[in-house]
């Protein structure tokens, strides 16, 4: 008889050469799983030693796969995303239906919060919680999905497209008024509001300027790391604030914000839903998911 039951190595082992097979990184792993780099290659060498075969290749910029260690990950991705279904399955019986949904701060004071309350007027069964941050929502497996602009950089989320964006300089009603048909270079010439992000997919003030032929420096300012305080800044008629005009529609209708005309540049990426796959979703998860895919085709700027 095998000393355990599926003749499995200690699951901490497994645990951690999942981590850093999906990241490729040992470091990446370690922050997930909240130890040491040391920690987690300590687990691999381990595993390693009781398979008798190497599963990574280490290199001076990081490590690959080696075709055991392909093997291996494939098969623990696969087994991990069932347990995962039936462990969400489980949760949401005795949760009543939770969802967890998550945004940037701007998006979920915006649009999803909003939206959120349309959805419980219709099945006001299902439990929402919204997680609001302005960083990468990175392994987050009490999130069901999030809001992103961009791809994110794991190959083993979902991604549903929803739109794509325009992105306008907007202002308070009283600096736009005097900027209206104002050249580049004269906008350039304005206090501008920078967004410090530390998910570098967000277009720039910079970026804006240059895509639209402006190739003049910047002078920078003033510099946020939340836009939804950007946008108050700008409302205030402290300066202007790069506007994605889907986003801030709610401003712009009730005249808090206005579109400095006519300068313009289409987003150079899309924003999606991006989380577990469908099969790994619960219902209430995927009634959510359905209704915010909805309302995105249903509206319109």
């Amino acid at each position: 008889m095998s000393r355990r039951h599926y003749n499995l190595p200690p699951l901490t082992t497994l645990s951690a050469f999942e981590a850093a097979a999906r990241h490729l990184s040992f470091k990446n792993a370690a922050e997930e799983l909240s130890v040491t780099p040391g920690a987690v290659s300590h687990q691999i060498k381990a595993l390693e030693g009781e398979l008798d075969t190497t599963l990574f290749q280490r290199k001076h910029r990081g490590v690959t796969l080696t075709e055991d260690g392909t093997a291996l990950h494939e098969a623990l991705s696969s087994s991990f995303g069932r347990i995962s279904k039936v462990l969400s399955s489980i949760r949401d019986r005795k949760s009543g239906g939770k969802v967890t949904v998550g945004s940037t701060t701007a998006v979920a004071a915006l649009w999803l919060s909003p939206a959120v309350i349309r959805f419980w007027r219709e099945m006001p069964d299902v439990n929402v919680d919204q997680l609001s941050q302005d960083r990468p929502f990175r392994d987050r497996p009490d999130v069901d999905f999030f809001i992103r602009y961009g791809r994110d950089s794991d190959p083993t989320l979902s991604h549903t497209p929803l739109y794509r964006d325009h992105l306008v300089p907007v202002a308070s009603p009283e600096v736009a008024k005097r900027l209206t048909g104002a050249s580049l270079q004269e906008l350039a010439a304005e206090r501008l509001i920078h967004l410090a992000s530390e998910d570098r997919s967000w277009t720039t003030w910079p970026e804006w300027f240059q895509q639209l032929g402006h190739t003049g420096t910047l002078p920078i300012e003033s510099r946020v790391n939340s836009y939804s305080v950007a946008l108050q800044l700008a409302r205030k008629g402290a300066g202007l604030a790069l506007g994605w005009q889907r986003l801030i529609q709610p401003m712009l209708q009730s005249g808090k914000l206005v579109v400095i005309s006519p300068h313009h540049l289409s987003a150079p990426n899309q924003f999606y839903l991006v989380g577990r796959p469908d099969g790994e979703l619960t219902d209430s998860a995927r009634a959510l998911k359905d209704w915010i895919i909805q309302e995105v085709q249903d509206s319109s700027v």
